[in-house]
């Protein structure tokens, strides 16, 4: 039986203009062969936050510091040990005025010996202002001279006056007689002269 449905012969010319011709074309690139898009390429890695730069300025600002520190502990370390010389110094010095002191009383009696010695052997008296003279001469080096100086003018930071009296041979306000020498001067004095003093007019 022949087959109703007639169509129409085609020549390869007509099926070639019949063809689509937004046909599309695989990209060997950006096809990934499973149906899945291509991973993004690799953004570029940012650089080190802060930089050389950075970094250079914070080790300077970190050695400013530690010089600030260390200039810091010499200064108090300075302090200290100018402060320790003074305390020193003042410990020394009442040490020596302590030391001193005690020599005053072996003095006194000393000086009354000699002025009570009278009669006595030439021999006594002369061993007695030896050992008088080379106890005042410790005193000395120590930094705490004698005076029983007569005829100078009466000093009230050197002298204690205890009496005024009337010596027509003696100018007014000078000390006539030393009743007891004084030793040291200023603010190393161990005790001021005890003396006599001539009488104005």
């Amino acid at each position: 039986m022949a087959n109703d449905s007639w169509e129409p012969d085609r020549s390869p010319e007509d099926a070639l203009e019949t063809e689509p011709e937004d046909t599309p074309h695989s990209d060997p690139v950006s096809s990934a062969g499973d149906g899945t898009d291509p991973a993004p390429a690799p953004a570029p890695a940012p650089e080190a936050a802060g930089g050389p730069e950075s970094d250079g300025a914070a080790y300077t600002a970190e050695l400013q510091e530690l010089e600030d520190r260390w200039r810091h502990a010499l200064a108090d370390l300075d302090n200290l040990r100018k402060r320790h010389a003074r305390e020193l110094e003042r410990e020394r010095t009442a040490e020596r005025s302590r030391t001193a002191a005690a020599f005053l009383p072996v003095l006194d009696n000393l000086e009354l010996a000699l002025a009570h010695s009278g009669p006595a052997p030439d021999a006594v008296v002369e061993g007695v202002r030896a050992v008088r003279d080379q106890a005042v001469n410790i005193l000395d080096l120590l930094g705490y001279p004698r005076h029983a100086e007569t005829g100078v003018v009466f000093d009230p930071a050197r002298h204690e006056a205890v009496a005024v009296v009337q010596d027509p041979d003696a100018e007014p306000g000078t000390v006539v007689e030393v009743l007891r020498p004084g030793y040291g001067d200023g603010e190393r004095q161990l005790r001021p002269a005890t003396v006599t003093v001539a009488k104005g007019d």
